[in-house]
């Protein structure tokens, strides 16, 4: 998918807006630290998570208003900062096609200007009212203990799906949830619309990362940005992977494969996909829809409905590539 894909028509012309706050967002005194900070703004991205926060905005609000940029723009530095701690952790090369900034600048300044984009969008949340601040400073928390719990469960095959939804929640869900919320909090939503919207975004969040993890095993290096199967390598066994040494069928062999030094990819999907794993992947995706589609219905707004239409095509998009996977097994 293209990040054109991604973009709702209501808003269109506000994500565009929203690059210019972005860029001004981590404009420092040094043009070093701003060169190394806009890096991975300038390659771009899908930018689901400030498009969840200004459709949040929108759905209750007839415009967009500063506050709802700025709360944008915090959601988006904090994604951005895990991308730079991430690329370290993961010993990165590239990111959107582009070379990591841990790969040009070293690890050290990765991390600290990782560090700098969690002030800047903490220093925004400060000044969107302390409601804000503290949802985003739980946020960054729970993204923390998601990655803790991931870490912890490395070349584990006793995972299971219960300890891996968890890490997923907290990790990539919670800020999906938490731009929804800041979206709705900044143009004084109510209690239950707030509620309502949260839900939608971690619906939508764990549909992300899933689908993420699915791709992570059938996609190519064009479609992923990055070397596939590097959670394999990593010893980070995702849904599919869970799922197929839960089945009896597929247990003892899949387990063989990922023992090996050197993983064949192509021989664990071709174990995921005939022992149906990968079609349990998506009917929990199906999930996760509906219960989008739940909140949307009772919040009952046209930006909301565009967002359930985009996660419909997350969906819809890995479906496509599982129905051709066989082909290439």
């Amino acid at each position: 998918m293209h990040t054109k894909d991604f973009e709702i028509p209501q808003i269109s012309l506000a994500m565009r807006e929203l690059e210019e706050h972005l860029i001004e967002s981590v404009k420092s005194d040094d043009p070093f630290l701003t060169e190394i900070s806009t890096h991975l703004i300038g390659a771009g991205g899908k930018r689901l998570r400030p498009t969840l926060a200004l459709a949040s905005s929108l759905a209750i609000a007839s415009e967009i208003s500063d506050r709802s940029y700025q709360g944008a723009v915090a959601v988006e530095l904090v994604h951005l900062a895990s991308l730079h701690h991430d690329d370290v952790m993961d010993e990165a090369s590239s990111r959107r096609n582009v070379e990591s900034v841990n790969s040009r600048w070293g690890n050290l300044l990765a991390v600290v200007t990782g560090d700098f984009l969690l002030a800047r969008a903490a220093g925004i949340a400060a000044r969107l009212g302390s409601e804000v601040a503290e949802l985003l400073a739980d946020t960054l928390a729970d993204m923390c203990a998601g990655q803790v719990l991931e870490v912890k469960s490395g070349f584990d095959i006793t995972r299971n799906e219960k300890d891996y939804l968890e890490a997923i929640s907290g990790k990539t869900a919670s800020l999906y949830a938490t731009s929804c919320k800041i979206g709705a909090t900044v143009v004084s939503a109510s209690e239950r619309e707030k509620s309502l919207l949260n839900s939608l975004g971690h619906s939508f969040g764990m549909i992300f990362q899933i689908r993420d993890d699915i791709l992570d095993l059938v996609a190519d290096r064009t479609t992923l940005g990055k070397t596939p199967g590097q959670d394999l390598i990593e010893g980070v066994y995702t849904l599919p992977v869970i799922y197929g040494l839960s089945d009896e069928g597929s247990r003892d062999t899949l387990a063989k494969h990922l023992s090996t030094a050197q993983i064949d990819i192509d021989s664990v999907n071709k174990v995921l996909y005939e022992h149906g794993a990968f079609l349990r992947s998506v009917e929990k995706l199906d999930h996760y829809l509906q219960q989008c589609k739940e909140a949307a219905n009772d919040l009952n707004s046209a930006p909301i409905w565009d967002v359930v239409e985009v996660a419909g095509s997350l969906v819809d998009s890995v479906t496509q590539i599982l129905e051709d996977l066989p082909e290439k097994l």
